[in-house]
């Protein structure tokens, strides 16, 4: 006869297992709140209806704050008062309930203790569930999330759980404050170019933001063929190059303390890769493709490639991205390497996270746009998402873009802390050259021509950056070099065209 061996698995009876509560702390808090309405600021903070175990602690407790924070006295003879009113005086279990709770009062010293072990409670029973939908997904009851999904929709939850659920968050003395403050200023202060933040390898972008700040979301968006990806490159590049160079100042042979990483979403690894080689060692990307280069250019370019080798950046092609997978992966490399900057090639092209469904476009792009904002803020590192633009800026005489021209652009405009926009003349004059059919004589088309030329040599190689919106700083338009042989932005000097400037 087959007899079934005893097995200590967790799971075995789960469901007979009654899921944790305090009720005697639930009565002792809301008994303390009713004999002495000054012990609700103790909890006020991190305590809410839905926390208690029982439902009718839970809509005391919810009447008693709103009798407290409306400047009210919330007693016993209130509190009936106001249940009577409402036809619910029985529902809460009627008089002689609301004086077994302030008999069950130990003291108003203890209620932060209280209000405490009641919310630890909340959180118990919420992990349990999250653990009974993980294991009920990975049983099959949701059969359109793969093993990898699933395992993203888990980390959404414990996330979400985490930034709404912390009880431990105290106010910061203006003193500690003010210390960050002048830490910040004191960088700044010792560093090259006054730059408080991390630099963007741009000179005249690092002025007017001071850098990229952590926690700060900036957006830049563009139209397609405007350079987003390569400025975004060049940004990426520049902080990596700073971070190895602050870590070299100190000692030769010191590892950087942080990385950059980018998430490429449209470009491969490789394609990216072969863009930076091609801006450092200015080497068309088209000739490296075809494989059209000398000797001279690939030991130049070879030369370049393990100068590049050295900086602290990663790269993650993965498509279609999901938020939670976005923010595993950068909570594991600041884990693992450190982490100083995010960049995200481009937001629209993301994935809400995993089993989340948002109701429309405009729904999905503000959860993504909330999400990279709170992943700057948990991990204290600033994140550069870039974004795509209406076809509205097309209709225009002025094709120089607005904040009203990025899509789905309430979302975006609200969460971001910088948005930036990339313009070129260049790019939208090319289009109009003049053509003989469209003048009635040689001499007006010839002159249409010269005006064309100069314009286009006025314009040749020059890009602007439009800072529409910055929280911390001023806005206004930073002109920039652009070489488009190599998809390369640099500062922009009036002998530039001879060399860097970087």
């Amino acid at each position: 006869m087959n007899r079934i061996e005893p097995t200590d698995s967790p799971l075995l009876g789960l469901s007979q297992r009654i899921p944790p509560s305090n009720l005697q702390a639930e009565q002792a808090l809301l008994g303390a709140l009713l004999a002495n309405n000054k012990a609700y600021e103790r909890v006020s903070d991190f305590l809410a209806p839905d926390h208690f175990a029982d439902p009718v602690h839970g809509r005391i407790f919810a009447a008693i704050a709103r009798r407290c924070d409306a400047g009210q006295l919330a007693d016993a003879i209130t509190l009936k008062a106001e249940f009577e009113h409402a036809g619910a005086l029985d529902e809460v279990g009627g008089t002689a309930y609301l004086a077994q709770l302030l008999a069950a009062m130990v003291g108003i010293i203890n209620a932060g203790e209280y209000g405490r072990a009641v919310h630890d409670a909340w959180l118990r029973r919420q992990l349990i569930d999250i653990g009974e939908t993980v294991v009920n997904n990975a049983f099959g009851a949701e059969p359109e999330l793969d093993g990898g999904q699933q395992v993203e929709a888990a980390e959404q939850a414990l996330f979400d759980l985490a930034a709404r659920g912390g009880s431990d968050r105290a106010l910061l003395p203006i003193e500690r404050a003010l210390a960050q403050a002048i830490d910040a200023a004191e960088r700044a202060f010792h560093r090259a170019g006054h730059v408080s933040g991390l630099s963007t390898g741009l000179r005249d972008l690092d002025k007017k933001t001071g850098g990229l700040h952590p926690s700060d979301l900036v957006v830049l968006a563009g139209r397609p063929g405007m350079g987003k990806t390569a400025l975004a490159t060049k940004i990426a590049f520049g902080a990596a190059r700073a971070l190895l160079e602050e870590a070299q100042a100190v000692d030769p042979n010191a590892a950087p303390r942080a990385t950059a990483a980018i998430f490429s979403l449209e470009m491969s690894a490789e394609q990216l890769a072969t863009r930076l080689l091609a801006e450092e060692a200015r080497v068309s990307g088209d000739r490296i493709r075809r494989g059209d280069i000398g000797q001279k250019e690939f030991d130049r370019f070879v030369q370049v490639s393990r100068e590049l080798a050295s900086l602290p950046l990663y790269i993650d092609d993965t498509p279609a991205l999901t938020l939670s997978a976005l923010r595993t992966r950068c909570r594991r490399l600041k884990r693992t390497a450190g982490l100083a900057l995010v960049v995200v090639d481009y937001l629209q092209l993301m994935r809400p996270a995993a089993g989340a469904r948002p109701e429309n476009r405009v729904l999905e792009i503000s959860h993504i746009t909330q999400g990279l904002k709170a992943i700057a803020k948990e991990l204290a590192v600033p994140v550069l998402a870039l974004s795509q633009l209406s076809r509205s800026v097309e209709s225009r005489e002025d094709k120089r873009p607005l904040l009203s021209d990025l899509r789905e652009s309430g979302s975006i405009e609200q969460d971001a802390d910088v948005v930036m926009f990339v313009y070129r003349d260049e790019y939208y004059l090319q289009q109009r050259a003049p053509k003989q059919i469209g003048f009635d004589s040689d001499d007006k088309f010839h002159d249409a021509v010269e005006k064309w030329q100069r314009d286009m040599e006025r314009v040749h190689n020059r890009a602007e950056l439009l800072i529409e919106k910055q929280r911390h700083g001023p806005t206004g338009k930073i002109d920039l070099f652009f070489e488009g042989e190599f998809t390369r932005f640099a500062d922009l000097d009036l002998q530039h065209s001879a060399h860097d400037g970087d």
